[in-house]
Order: structure tokens, then C-alpha cells, then sequence
């Protein structure tokens, strides 16, 4: 006897059942996730600990640690395939150099720690050079750092970048502690957002987190969405007492760079702010504008909040031809563009009109405008003044509290 099959389409699945079966997948996807955060975090800080424990096994040699690192990877690469560079194996050892104390081997499976045992017993000691190589990354006293199995490695790709140990400690575990993607740390780490929470009023800094988390919202409704990254803020003329938002700090950017150019006496005059161009096609508005009569040609800058790519090189040559076009008069030399920025990537550089356009380069917002080959050595400095002004200020702070 034939059964037949009764459809049940329009009938509404359990609501209980439903949940039980979403709780089940997400559970284990979630589980799933931060156990390869764990193995992967565990093995490039394992990998970068056996390296380092290796360059001081009695080589005095300088190039030893190069041909380390050159026969790991050669190595590597043919038994595991893709994924051990030389540069990449470098990045797992300053993993370690930066977080030699980070208590991982407890979070590991007992496997893990019976391997690691067979290898070799832990370091009980570290040599002189490990310890100078670790202060010149971090100048403070190590101290033993709690592991999170839910932060990954693109985590602390970030956090490796942060030069105060303080910061990069803070960092660490707002990240944990907030759940924060890995997008919103590298954001908030660019934007100085450590060291603006830090210098604003107790009573205003709900402000400050309410618009991170606002700028990063996006961040965690889409993981998977790549989102620009914010430009480095400088405090550039900025009251200390004053709410440090990021749009405070670009505002202070173009006043401070505006006022500064019309006081050089090197022929600028102001034309514009936001300069507004129509076209046939879409309507376009330049940061800053100016005329500068003893180049006799019009001086663009465009102030990006994040490091410089393809489209902005574009857009910036775009104006350009804009300008000449439709402002530049008889007797005007060819129109002069200036890329502001966090940062230069210097792929976009060599292969982009960069390298070819020679009125258009692109600069690091500095209070003044150098020679590229000024900027250039300026760019890392100006991030460094502007940690040790932040760590001074705490200084004096503590010396007043103890009198």
C-alpha cells in the first residue's frame, strides 16, 4: 500500500525547537572559532619562542639569527606549505619578544604541553640580549600577562604595533573584556583612542566611548564587511581640558595647518574650506584651499582619515585636472595637490600618479608642510612625541598626588 505524504508548509515550526537549534549551531560555531583562535595564537607564539630560544644557544655570530629564521622557513614551507615566510616567521618572534610573559601554555590542551615538554624544557632564565631585545620594545618591566582564547591573531598584529607598554596592556584587555572585533581594536588604536580617553575629563569621557562605539558600530553588526580604517589623531593646538572626539581632532587639524600657512609669509593666501566644485556629473568639496601667489598656482589638500589608497590618489589627481579646468586662469602655473594622511602606503605610492605626477604627493599631516624627504623621517617620530608627552603628563600627575 502506497503512503502518502501530507504537507505541512503552512504550519510554524516550534518556536522552542527552533531556538534550541540555532543555540546548538551557534554554540559550537562560536567554540569551534575560539579553538583555532587558540591553536593558531599558541602556535605562532610557540614558533617565535623556539626561535629566539635558538639564536641564543652560544651563536655570537650577527648574521646566525638571519639564517635561522631563512632555513625554518625553507623548511617549513616544504613539509606545511604556504604561510612561513621569512617576514612572517619574523612577526611570530616579535610575538614572543613583545609578549614573553603572556601566560598561554596554561590555556593549552595537554597534548600541546606534552609536545612543548619534549622539545624542550621552559626558558628559567633569559640572557642579556633577550632582555635588551624585549626593552627596546617595551620599556617597562615585564610583568606576567593574562592569556584570552577570544582574542585572535589579527589582535595581536595590532596590539604588536602599540610601543607603550601601557597602552598596548589597556588595549589588550578592553579588546577581551569588550568583545571588541578585531577591526574596532585596530580602529580605536589608530585613532589615539587610549590616549584621548585618557587626557579627557573623567565627567566627559562617556562622550568619547559613545562615539567609538558609534564609529565601530558598523564593525560588529557585519564581521565579515571591511570598513576604513580612521587616520592616527594628533593633538594639534587642542584644549587639554576639551572633549577629544575624533572630529574635534580633524577640525583642529585644518584650523591648526590653515592658521599656520597664512602665517609663513611664504605667499599663501586662503581661498577656501570644503571648496565646492560642480560638474556635469556629481558635485566634489576639497578640505583646504589656497593660492599662493609667488608660486602663481592653487594649492590643494585633502585630509584623509586613513591611510592612503588607489581611489584617493585618483580623486586627488581628478581635482587637479578639475581645477586647472575650470579655476585656473591665464598666467596660473599648473595646480599643486597635497594627500594628508595616517599613513602611505607605498605600493599606492610607486605604482599610482605618485610616482609620476610631480605636482602631487602624498603627506603626513605634520604642523607644517617639509620636503618629502623631511616628512618621511618625521612620520614615526611625531607618533613618538606624542606617547611621551601623554606618559609625562601622567608623571607629574603621580609626583603632584604624592606631595
Amino acid at each position: 500500500m502506497r503512503t502518502i505524504k501530507v504537507s505541512k508548509k503552512n504550519e510554524k515550526p516550534n518556536t522552542d525547537f527552533v531556538a534550541d537549534l540555532r543555540a546548538i549551531v551557534s554554540t559550537a560555531r562560536n567554540m569551534s572559532f575560539r579553538a583555532a583562535n587558540l591553536m593558531q595564537v599558541a602556535c605562532n607564539w610557540l614558533l617565535g619562542w623556539r626561535i629566539v630560544e635558538q639564536e641564543q644557544q652560544g651563536k655570537a655570530r650577527a648574521d646566525y639569527g638571519k639564517h635561522i629564521i631563512e632555513d625554518a622557513s625553507e623548511m617549513l614551507t616544504a613539509e606545511f606549505g604556504k604561510g612561513f615566510t621569512p617576514t612572517v616567521l619574523r612577526n611570530f618572534r616579535k610575538f614572543y619578544l613583545v609578549f614573553p610573559d603572556l601566560q598561554i601554555r596554561q590555556a593549552l590542551p595537554i597534548q600541546f604541553a606534552d609536545v612543548i615538554n619534549q622539545i624542550q624544557q621552559p626558558m628559567v632564565a633569559k640572557s642579556e640580549k633577550i632582555q635588551k631585545q624585549q626593552s627596546k620594545v617595551a620599556k617597562c618591566s615585564s610583568i606576567e600577562l593574562p592569556f584570552f582564547p577570544q582574542l585572535s591573531w589579527m589582535h595581536y598584529e595590532s596590539l604588536m604595533r602599540v610601543a607603550d607598554t601601557e597602552a598596548r596592556l589597556w588595549y589588550m584587555q578592553e579588546a577581551a573584556s569588550q568583545q571588541w572585533d578585531y577591526r574596532t581594536l585596530k580602529r580605536n588604536i589608530a585613532s589615539q583612542y587610549y590616549y584621548r580617553l585618557m587626557q579627557t575629563p573623567k565627567a566627559k569621557r562617556s562622550a568619547v566611548v559613545k562615539e567609538m562605539k558609534r564609529l565601530t558600530a558598523d564593525y560588529q553588526k557585519e564581521r565579515s564587511e571591511f570598513i576604513k580604517n580612521p587616520l592616527i589623531a594628533e593633538f594639534l593646538g587642542v584644549n587639554q581640558e576639551a572633549l577629544l572626539t575624533e572630529s574635534t581632532l580633524e577640525n583642529a587639524i585644518l584650523n591648526h595647518l590653515q592658521k599656520f600657512l597664512m602665517e609663513m609669509g611664504k605667499g599663501y593666501a586662503f581661498v577656501g574650506r570644503q571648496q565646492h566644485i560642480h560638474t556635469e556629473d556629481d558635485d566634489y568639496y576639497i578640505d583646504l584651499v589656497f593660492y599662493n601667489y609667488i608660486l602663481k598656482c592653487f594649492v590643494l589638500i585633502d585630509l584623509k582619515t586613513r591611510k592612503i589608497s588607489y581611489e584617493d590618489v585618483g580623486q586627488m589627481d581628478m581635482y587637479l585636472k578639475l581645477y586647472d579646468t575650470y579655476k585656473k586662469t591665464e598666467g596660473d602655473n599648473p595646480t599643486i595637490g597635497i594627500i594628508l594622511c595616517s599613513d602611505t602606503n607605498a605600493d599606492v605610492a610607486r605604482f599610482s600618479t605618485l610616482a609620476t605626477n610631480k605636482r602631487m604627493y602624498a603627506a603626513k599631516y605634520l604642523t607644517y608642510i617639509p620636503s618629502k624627504e623631511v616628512l618621511a623621517r618625521e612620520i614615526e617620530m611625531q607618533k613618538e612625541i606624542y606617547i611621551e608627552q601623554h606618559c609625562s603628563k601622567n608623571a607629574n600627575k603621580k609626583v603632584k598626588k604624592k606631595r
